[in-house]
């Protein structure tokens, strides 16, 4: 055995403090296991064997993404558990548009220095987001480059899901006379953090501990890290009660404006009323001291309305009991008409 050398240590990386930091969480990590994972998270490749008799022609789907400028809120508050459940949640929403059910996630940490308890929380808040999903973590990647990150770090994920072909959700069944009922967020997500950032700290010159009256007792870095809400169950307890779900989107970074468009036909427009719709207080605050417009705000932010479904007139009922059901508030919002492939939102 080759004698050890600090060599490396003491160029920026410690591999023996990566090691003790993952031992820590492997506990929580392989709690998310399922049964289809033919070996434990630490090999080269992570093995997952697809059940074929729960399908006849199953179809993989993957998204990728970040968290983005979230994480420089996470670090002024000290505070990185919720942004693992970010990126778990957000990657699950992008996949359950389309009638996926999650089954594996895989995690990329880019960081400057490894350190505690950085990242035993991000990955903590990563294994109990894929947990509630029932999404195994099938592996990780974890980069300590001082050269690159600073004292900064990046988090990405990749997520897969498994879908019936027959029972893909492609919007191409959205006609005129289709609901769009809106699913409620709980603040940003992970979208808008560098416009809100600019208003909020720069601008405004607030801290993450100050406590607007605005926001109710919670504080400007608290209504920030609140986590991305997964959709998931709720879109999985309508397909359970016969909805006819003809069209998901996701209200990311776009919002309304730019993400519905991506699951509507070429021949209709919908027509949105968010005026009685609840607007988070971050959302109030960010508007009311950036003097952002509103069209501005439905584009940079969601606004509240964290998911749309598009379902006929007929299913409209049952797919706010399945919403509710969940525990998310709820309201129809719109309405498809004919047109171009348009979004037009009244906010009064």
């Amino acid at each position: 055995m080759a004698a050890k050398s600090d060599l490396y240590k003491a160029a920026g990386v410690d591999i023996d403090l990566a090691t003790d930091l993952l031992t820590k969480v492997k506990g929580a990590l392989a709690s998310t296991r399922r049964p289809e994972m033919l070996a434990p998270i630490g090999g080269f490749g992570g093995l997952f064997q697809i059940d074929l008799s729960k399908y006849r022609e199953p179809v993989m789907v993957s998204s990728i993404d970040g968290v983005g400028t979230k994480l420089m809120v996470a670090m002024k508050m000290k505070k990185y558990d919720t942004v693992g459940c970010d990126i778990v949640n957000h990657c699950i929403n992008d996949i359950s548009v389309q009638g996926a059910e999650p089954v594996y996630f895989m995690d990329y940490i880019g960081i400057g220095k490894l350190r505690s308890p950085l990242y035993e929380e991000v990955l903590g808040g990563i294994a109990r987001a894929c947990k509630a999903a029932n999404c195994a973590v099938l592996g990780g990647e974890t980069a300590e480059m001082p050269g690159m990150y600073g004292n900064d770090f990046d988090l990405v994920g990749v997520i897969t899901g498994i879908v019936e072909k027959s029972e893909i959700i492609t919007g191409e069944k959205i006609r005129p006379g289709h609901v769009a009922i809106g699913i409620a967020s709980n603040g940003l997500h992970t979208n808008g953090f560098s416009l809100a950032r600019k208003v909020l700290f720069d601008a405004a010159g607030f801290d993450v501990n100050d406590r607007p009256e605005c926001l109710g007792g919670e504080s400007v870095g608290e209504a920030l890290l609140k986590p991305h809400v997964c959709y998931y169950p709720a879109i999985k307890a309508a397909r359970t009660a016969g909805v006819a779900l003809d069209g998901i989107a996701h209200i990311t970074g776009g919002g309304l404006y730019d993400n519905v468009p991506r699951v509507l036909p070429d021949d209709v427009d919908v027509e949105f009323n968010v005026a009685g719709f609840p607007v988070p207080p971050i959302f109030k605050l960010i508007v009311e001291r950036g003097n952002v417009g509103a069209e501005e705000a439905y584009r940079v932010f969601n606004m509240g309305v964290g998911m749309v479904w598009f379902v006929p007139e007929a299913d409209a009922d049952k797919a706010l009991e399945a919403i509710r059901s969940c525990g998310h508030y709820a309201a129809k919002i719109g309405r498809i008409v004919n047109g171009s492939k348009s979004v037009r939102v009244a906010t009064k």
